[in-house]
């Protein structure tokens, strides 16, 4: 667990990450240190998944133990991030690639507020006031289906094509969806792989989000859950609490509904190569 006391925030975070029991390795990486929050989910196989999602994250470290981040900053990170995998799959046979999502606490207009962002079908949710959100939006095939009406929420874990996303890190056409938030006190963020997501249902989420332990026995309540329903792939969890610091949780001020692409504060258009955007299952 790591603790954040900050001039103007007070975050409290804890992770975990698991193989599952499918995998022979795990090719999630993730970066859980104020003010930065993510999970990549490496594509590419034995073979360069792991060292793809490694390297997307490694872009970020220089922000950890700041508090005076801008927003452009993080966008030079992403396209970083992008160019990296680009390398290590030019030096791959079968291409490589990472799913990028989570939130870095960055200052704008003289305030420290989350700026979300989001690359493939990893997730970030945020839990307040007992109400569950996705503050992001998958690049994926499946969700896609779910937007035209041809496929419901709660089948997309079962969907034959759950795995296929459209926008990748080193992908081809890839920009990174970001939406910029207030921090609000009493909020519990989640970030996420699939491998979560996949396995436990919205209001399991929910419930394990809502239990009240501490954001370490969380995740890792989380990811048990997860290897309980299946554990069909690496397994990914860090959660994370804003004890003090925020802004007051008014309704009018935090909610909206559930994030649109359309809601995203920019983009980033990379010159990249085509790569693999299905996971391996080997």
């Amino acid at each position: 667990m790591t603790t954040r006391p900050d001039a103007h925030l007070e975050v409290i975070s804890g992770a975990l990450t698991d193989p599952g029991l499918r995998r022979p390795a795990n090719e999630d990486s993730f970066l859980a240190s104020f003010p930065v929050y993510l999970v990549a989910d490496g594509m590419g196989g034995h073979e360069a998944g792991d060292r793809a999602s490694a390297a997307v994250i490694d872009a970020f470290r220089g922000f950890v133990g700041r508090s005076d981040v801008a927003p452009e900053e993080v966008a030079q990170a992403v396209y970083a991030a992008h160019s990296a995998v680009v390398e290590i799959a030019a030096g791959t046979t079968r291409g490589a690639g990472s799913t990028l999502t989570g939130l870095v606490a960055v200052q704008q207009d003289g305030e420290q507020r989350w700026l979300v962002l989001n690359v493939g079908d990893s997730r970030v949710y945020r839990l307040l006031s007992e109400r569950l959100e996705q503050l992001t939006i998958d690049h994926s095939v499946a969700q896609e289906l779910v937007d035209a009406g041809r496929l419901t929420r709660e089948q997309m874990s079962q969907y034959e094509g759950r795995n296929v996303i459209t926008r990748a890190m080193g992908g081809e056409r890839s920009p990174a969806d970001y939406w910029l938030l207030p921090v609000v006190t009493g909020e519990r963020l989640l970030i996420c792989s699939d491998g979560l997501s996949g396995e436990v249902s919205d209001e399991g989420i929910r419930a394990g989000l809502l239990v009240g332990g501490s954001p370490t026995h969380t995740a890792g309540s989380l990811v048990a859950q997860a290897l309980a329903h299946g554990g069909r792939d690496n397994v990914t969890a860090i959660v994370v609490d804003v004890v003090g610091g925020g802004i007051h949780p008014r309704l009018e001020d935090t909610t909206g509904g559930l994030m649109t692409s359309g809601s995203a504060t920019g983009t980033i258009e990379v010159a990249t190569i085509p790569s693999s955007r299905r996971r391996s299952r080997d």
